[in-house]
């Protein structure tokens, strides 16, 4: 159960649009741009926010997304995760558009659950690509050639 004086907890109490589920998948898609996807620029943790230098992993490096990065690994995970519910899936949790993939990272980050780097807008989520499309368009089906199954 989530600790109720949790940042997130705090969060899900003052702006109700996306469940727990939704943020949980934005740390475990970031999580796999990072480690299955390569993506990120190595920053200094000192290079991420004034607000969050002090304390542990200060001065330490981290790898950094960008918002379009981190759009398109949520594409592929969402993919891997759900197949052909991944947009069931995340218009249950009120995920519509790649914008709301920016209002979920963006409420982390006023929160201290992400970090930033000063260049980092909220804009940089909208329009990275079209909800239907990215997720209708992505498997293809393919029937067996017909002469294949005449020669067996």
């Amino acid at each position: 159960m989530l600790d109720p004086h949790h940042p997130i907890a705090e969060l899900l109490a003052r702006d109700d649009r996306y469940p727990f589920e939704a943020y949980v998948f934005v740390f475990e898609a970031l999580r796999y741009a990072q480690e299955k996807m390569g993506l990120g620029t190595e920053y200094l943790g000192e290079d991420l926010g004034s607000d969050l230098d002090e304390g542990e992993g200060a001065g330490e490096p981290e790898r950094h997304v960008s918002g379009q990065e981190l759009c398109e690994a949520m594409r592929k995970y969402a993919h891997e995760q759900y197949g052909y519910m991944a947009k069931s899936v995340l218009n249950h949790w009120s995920i519509h558009s790649t914008s709301d993939f920016g209002e979920l990272v963006f409420n982390l980050i006023k929160i201290e659950q992400m970090r930033k780097t000063p260049n980092d807008r909220r804009e940089d989520f909208d329009n990275v690509f079209d909800f239907d499309e990215g997720f209708q368009h992505s498997f293809q089906f393919s029937l067996p050639d017909s002469t294949e199954e005449r020669r067996s």
